[in-house]
């Protein structure tokens, strides 16, 4: 028996795969659904202007690193919904502070992002 973690829609599985010999099985074992596993967000002070995400989706590109100095209307990270990317963008100058990571899945108004 072999173990993998499997992820599906954002959710991780841990499954076992049975080896097969000769058309029979050699071993088996049930499979357990593991806990989800998300990429881990750093954590943001709440002064600031906050971000919030406008729909539910994927954080797929942070368009700029964290800490930096970004202007009103600069990009700074990219949301897919639906298929379609969204770019998201920095509603005042100061210096950005991400509260996700790339990869997250994020609810409708999950803070994004703080600019101070």
């Amino acid at each position: 028996m072999r173990n993998f973690v499997v992820t599906i829609d954002g959710k991780s599985y841990s499954v076992g795969v049975e080896e097969v010999e000769n058309g029979s099985v050699v071993e088996s074992v049930p499979v357990q659904a593991a806990a989800p596993v998300a990429p881990k967000a750093p954590k943001i002070s709440a002064e600031g202007e906050k971000i919030l995400s406008p729909f539910p989706g994927l954080i797929k590109n942070l368009l700029v690193a964290d800490g930096s100095a970004v202007k009103k209307d600069q990009p700074i990270m990219v949301l897919e919904a639906m298929k379609m990317d969204n770019e998201i963008t920095a509603p005042c100058d100061g210096k950005v502070t991400f509260g996700v990571a790339k990869g997250a899945n994020v609810e409708t108004n999950a803070v994004l992002a703080v600019i101070s």
